[in-house]
């Protein structure tokens, strides 16, 4: 299926005449914290030009929106995969966990779902797309890209109060050089992915990005 994108906004649905949830994630890339997903059923005709990748977006336009989304959304839910569970199947399947269990918990079924990247294990028996930078061409992808960031972006802020010496209201766990300096200089804590290269192998800041 080709589909032109807007030149002004995200385009509105990817499948037509079926209910489809996009799907999104955040912190894949980050040292410590569990990694979210979440899953976005739009109305059928809903089409909010605000909406974008996450990423391009300030923190509080991302909330902004993320309350416009919960309220108008006819369904949304957020799945989270522990460091612990990260450790232990790695970060590329538990960033899929994470987005089956934000679908399990959706209240209206989805019909098929269209994700962000190139890769996903298949949800039930529903039809799925994958669409590279998904969450800056479709509305349901970009609405679950800014819920996954913002919810996230709460959890590794409440558990900064607990563990202060990772910068972690900063970076939101990503390999920066204060988050690195901090596991160096205090150890680790019980939100650090142990099986990720925690000082790295340089001293550069990283871009903390997904």
């Amino acid at each position: 299926m080709n589909k032109k994108e807007s030149p002004n906004h995200l385009l509105p649905h990817y499948y037509t005449n079926l209910i489809e949830a996009g799907c999104d994630e955040a912190g894949r890339g980050c040292l410590a914290g569990s990694v979210y997903a979440a899953a976005v059923i739009l109305p059928p005709d809903y089409d909010n030009p605000a909406l974008n990748d996450s990423k391009k977006l300030s923190e509080k336009r991302r909330r902004e929106l993320r309350d416009q989304i919960v309220r108008d959304a006819v369904a949304w839910a957020v799945g989270i995969v522990t460091p612990e569970e990260i450790d232990r199947i790695n970060i590329l399947k538990a960033s899929f966990l994470a987005m089956h269990r934000a679908l399990d918990q959706l209240k209206v079924r989805p019909q098929a779902i269209i994700v962000d990247g190139n890769r996903f294990t298949p949800y039930q028996d529903l039809p799925y797309t994958t669409i590279v930078k998904g969450d800056g061409k479709y509305q349901s992808i970009a609405a679950a890209s800014i819920l996954a960031k913002t919810f996230r972006d709460e959890y590794m802020d409440s558990i900064a109060e607990e563990w202060p010496f990772y910068d972690w209201k900063r970076n939101k766990g990503y390999p920066t050089r204060a988050h690195r300096e901090g596991i160096q200089k205090h150890g680790t804590s019980p939100y650090h992915r142990m099986s990720y290269n925690l000082l790295g192998s340089t001293q550069l800041e990283m871009k903390f990005e997904d």
